[in-house]
């Protein structure tokens, strides 16, 4: 059996939930596709932002932790996301995004992609893609968007990771996960898939410190598998591999129907080939509504998750 299928979300650690909905449903024009909360802190919700359908390879998630200090930036994380966009699409971009006051880089180029960088409000690093290539993915516009059919976000394009040692990286990531080494460039070593969306950059940074989670932090980016039948294939690699995968949790525990066997560590997470697309509300006592207007890659500290495709809701509620 291969490996897993390419990105299915990232999820990032966000301040206030009403800033985080401002920016992306707002300003970046993603839809939020599913009001959740956290499984292992029910008090805060987890906010899910995608294309008009929630397909797989296009969420990016937030848990809003605003009580959390910033991150620490260092080996163990993911520092960046990148999220396709169109070609042609980034002079629109840069334009809206300099209009709302957001801290925007000049374009630049990598391994042969168009890349605008900038900052949402919380301080995640976040990149704009024109890809050179883009990868085939399902995508539905929104049209609820302030962004034009023609120019909304694609889905998530890959991450940028900091690695201590990326020997040890390389070697999880292609011998037991199935990515593929596809090019080297200005310190970077990018990783990914024939035919899937999700690219990994991988960047070794020997001398620098361990990184810590934080409010403008990845929390984990999670890879898409088959069945559960390829579920257990994965975490068989994983045992197999000398690494030390937990339990997969019982269908039901959580409201997004999540399937975890951690690595010790900070997240990377495997999930079906299925859409989140239910816009749930939240089960939190604290639960107001909103109006809308790092994963550690080392072998020894890396968690995956996958998702039973027979719990997948296909349901959406505005």
């Amino acid at each position: 059996m291969d490996g897993v299928n390419g990105l299915h979300h990232i999820t990032a650690i966000a301040g206030p939930a009403q800033e985080n909905l401002d920016f992306y449903a707002g300003i970046l024009g993603m839809r939020l596709v599913k009001k959740s909360v956290n499984q292992d802190d029910p008090g805060t919700y987890h906010l899910f932002y995608a294309d008009a359908e929630g397909h797989p390879g296009s969420d990016l998630t937030f848990f809003p932790w605003a009580e959390m200090a910033p991150p620490r930036i260092g080996h163990g994380l993911a520092v960046e996301v990148a999220l396709e966009v169109p070609t042609g699409s980034l002079d629109f971009w840069g334009s809206r995004l300099e209009k709302y006051g957001v801290a925007v880089g000049a374009i630049e180029g990598r391994f042969g992609d168009r890349v605008l960088p900038l900052i949402d409000p919380h301080g995640l690093k976040v990149a704009l893609v024109e890809p050179r290539q883009a990868p085939p993915r399902g995508f539905t516009p929104w049209d609820g968007s302030s962004v034009p059919h023609e120019c909304q976000v694609r889905g998530l394009y890959g991450a940028q990771v900091w690695e201590r040692d990326a020997e040890l990286t390389e070697s999880f990531i292609t011998d037991v996960l199935g990515f593929e080494r596809l090019a080297e460039e200005n310190g970077l070593v990018r990783y990914g898939f024939n035919g899937s969306a999700g690219v990994l950059d991988v960047r070794e940074t020997p001398e620098g410190r361990r990184g810590a989670w934080g409010v403008g932090s990845v929390h984990h980016l999670a890879w898409r598998v088959d069945d559960e039948e390829h579920q257990h294939e994965m975490r068989s690699r994983v045992e197999a591999s000398g690494h030390h995968p937990m339990g997969i949790a019982a269908p039901g525990r959580s409201t997004d129907r999540s399937r975890r066997w951690p690595i010790a560590g900070s997240q990377m997470a495997g999930r079906s080939n299925g859409p989140i697309s239910d816009m749930n509300r939240s089960r939190s006592s604290s639960d107001r509504g909103l109006q809308a207007t790092g994963s550690m890659l080392e072998p020894a500290s890396m968690s995956v998750a996958t998702v039973d495709p027979s719990a997948a809701s296909n349901t959406m509620s505005a």
